[in-house]
């Protein structure tokens, strides 16, 4: 077959787009937390991947306010198999919200039906156990979208959120 030779930025553009993402999200639903870029080849220019990280950085629109500097990036300097370079972009993003709210929707309509439930049953599998995962993915969904949804005053970037460390013993003394 023919291969197709990339420059970086192209790779990079592949990289950020949700069509290349293992979860069917799409990007534009949410706002990325982290990401790393790992670049994998011989002879990659360092200085047009790091002028790429610092444009993808200052795209702000993209990324929350909250945490500076937000992707990083690597390379490796060893080929992976038969071509001369390639890109992953692992990523943190609030885009992921969708899939739960996926899968959430899927196992409550099976749930209200009672599909399976008796398969789950017979192996000592509890009904509130189930409840008690649809809860968990639900508090998830909206813990992603808190996060997407804070603001913060540039000013003071030292608090975000206020987190009560009490620990549990202490409050269940109160």
């Amino acid at each position: 077959g023919t291969t197709i030779k990339l420059s970086v930025q192209e790779v990079t553009d592949q990289m950020l787009s949700f069509r290349h993402s293992l979860a069917s999200v799409a990007f534009s639903d949410g706002k990325f937390l982290t990401g790393s870029l790992i670049y994998r080849g011989e002879c990659l220019p360092s200085s047009e991947i790091w002028s790429l990280v610092q444009n993808i950085n200052e795209k702000k629109e993209d990324f929350i306010d909250w945490i500076p500097h937000n992707i990083k990036s690597s390379i490796v300097p060893v080929s992976p198999g038969n071509t001369s370079f390639a890109g992953t972009f692992i990523t943190n993003t609030t885009s992921i919200k969708g899939v739960f709210q996926r899968i959430s929707r899927g196992f409550t309509r099976m749930f209200k039906k009672k599909v399976f439930l008796h398969w789950y049953k017979s192996e000592g599998v509890d009904e509130t156990e189930f409840e008690e995962s649809d809860k968990n993915i639900g508090s998830l969904i909206i813990e992603y979208q808190d996060k997407q949804d804070v603001i913060v005053d540039p000013e003071n970037l030292d608090y975000i959120e206020q987190v009560d460390e009490t620990p549990v013993e202490e409050k269940d003394n109160e």
